[in-house]
């Protein structure tokens, strides 16, 4: 009894460390965000405690615009669950055929993962240049667009929304692609050779074989696709800054101008509650979704 307590007390020592970082870098910054949410405060001075009325006050007042912001954050994660993911499942499922120069093209795909998000913006601003941008001069030389003509991909509001989130969905295919690859490559070979012992087509065995073998890495790749989307902002900083007149503000630009710009760090901090709670909802749908799907 001596001898399991002993070991018991070991265990907990070792897992101390890890347990602090956890509650002083993730739990108590979640704490004192809800702690200031319930509060009118400029970040200094004094604090006058109001309730909940920074959490109606995003959702009723006409500066902030709530509505639109989740709105486009929402269509950013249904466009990485419906675009980006099934493009990554794709190519991890021709790369691990076995190609030829398999590992190249694993690189190439996975290294736009490595850059620099400001460096990816950058790239992209001036491949959307109106005058010697890529996509212009593309579509002049295959006469969609006259010599003097230009598309301002990321000052109309009509497009820069959709123009915005390309860069976005481009950046991180090559990540869910090497996870998804990687979860191809652990399939045990005998599963697909008895398959194709029985007469199973390179489709039929992709669908009932290895889509099947791999879902929870598939869950993975969803819950990180959509979490992500919904607190997406360094590349639509560098890109947009959320304009142009806010059309591709997502929640992340908003919470950045309500804490730096307006001075409003409870409203500030009542939106960061309410991305986490978000976060944490869609992860939750997202575990339910696949509950009972994590082996085939």
């Amino acid at each position: 009894m001596k001898k399991k307590f002993g070991y018991r007390v070991n265990i907990l020592l070792f897992l101390l460390p890890a347990l602090f970082l956890f509650i002083s870098v993730l739990i108590a910054p979640i704490v004192m965000s809800a702690y200031y949410s319930l509060f009118k405060w400029k970040g200094v001075g004094p604090m006058t405690f109001i309730g909940f009325q920074n959490y109606s006050d995003i959702f009723t007042m006409k500066t902030v615009n709530a509505g639109r912001t989740l709105k486009n954050a929402l269509l950013l994660a249904a466009f990485s669950t419906v675009i980006q993911l099934p493009f990554a499942l794709w190519l991890a499922l021709k790369l691990a055929k076995g190609i030829k120069g398999e590992r190249g093209f694993l690189s190439i795909y996975f290294m736009p993962v490595l850059i620099s998000t400001v460096v990816i913006g950058q790239l992209w601003i001036k491949i959307y240049d109106g005058d010697n941008g890529l996509v212009n001069v593309a579509l002049r030389a295959v006469g969609l667009l006259g010599e003097k003509d230009m598309i301002v991909w990321l000052g109309d509001k009509n497009i820069a929304l959709w123009a915005a989130f390309v860069p976005i969905l481009w950046q991180y295919v090559g990540y869910h692609m090497l996870l998804m690859y990687a979860g191809i490559k652990s399939v045990p070979p005998e599963l697909s050779e008895a398959a194709m012992l029985d007469g199973c087509t390179e489709g039929q065995l992709n669908r009932y074989i290895i889509i099947p073998y791999i879902k929870p890495i598939l869950k993975v790749s969803v819950i990180f696709a959509v979490t992500g989307s919904l607190k997406s902002y360094d590349l639509i900083k560098v890109l947009t800054n959320g304009g142009p007149a806010s059309t591709t503000e997502v929640p992340s630009i908003l919470m950045y101008r309500q804490l730096f710009l307006a001075n409003s760090y409870g409203r500030g901090s009542a939106i960061a509650v309410l991305l986490i709670a978000l976060c944490f909802a869609f992860a939750l749908l997202i575990n339910l979704a696949f509950k009972g799907d994590d082996t085939i």
